[in-house]
């Protein structure tokens, strides 16, 4: 295991305990958050679509994919598109160290299931959130990133985008 597994591993460690515990609680009018950073910024993505978090390590290629799609891992048999949340979002390029991590979402309806992982910059927390707490994302922007927020909110005094997952994984269909 290389430092990079290891970190990522430090990681994990840290977060799983507390998203095992998180999921499956609440009141049925709330909703919990998985919250992560890029830029500086956190993000949140609903905790029932995270299958887990693991840290940063190969990927391999696919040829002639968009650059968002960093490549492919296999996930205990299971092939499993990779993208790089700031890439698809055009945000300034960050080097991946220790604290970055790929979070496998995984949603299913009725007729299909989607698995796919994220690469964000660090974890960073899990939050509870009241139906009301949910606000629409205001109507100044119709960019690449635009279509896949939620909604927004506020958490301990900071902002808050919350991402959905269906649309993040509606990705995998558009390769």
């Amino acid at each position: 295991m290389d430092t990079t597994e290891q970190e990522g591993s430090k990681v994990l460690n840290k977060i799983t305990p507390l998203l095992n515990l998180q999921k499956g609680q609440g009141l049925a009018d709330e909703q919990q958050y998985l919250t992560f950073l890029m830029q500086g910024e956190e993000y949140g993505v609903d905790i029932l679509s995270v299958q887990e978090i693991r840290g940063w390590g190969h990927v391999s290629p696919i040829p002639n994919a968009p650059v968002y799609v960093r490549g492919v891992i296999n996930l205990r048999g299971a092939i499993v598109p990779v993208i790089d949340l700031r890439m698809l979002f055009e945000l300034p390029h960050h080097p991946y160290n220790e604290n970055t991590v790929v979070i496998i979402l995984k949603v299913t309806t009725d007729r299909v299931s989607r698995t796919m992982g994220i690469v964000v910059d660090a974890m960073s927390d899990v939050c509870t959130l009241a139906a009301t707490d949910k606000q629409p994302p205001p109507n100044v922007s119709q960019g690449v990133s635009y279509k896949f927020i939620e909604g927004l909110t506020e958490v301990k005094g900071k902002m808050v985008v919350l991402l959905s997952s269906e649309l993040l994984l509606s990705l995998a269909n558009n390769r």
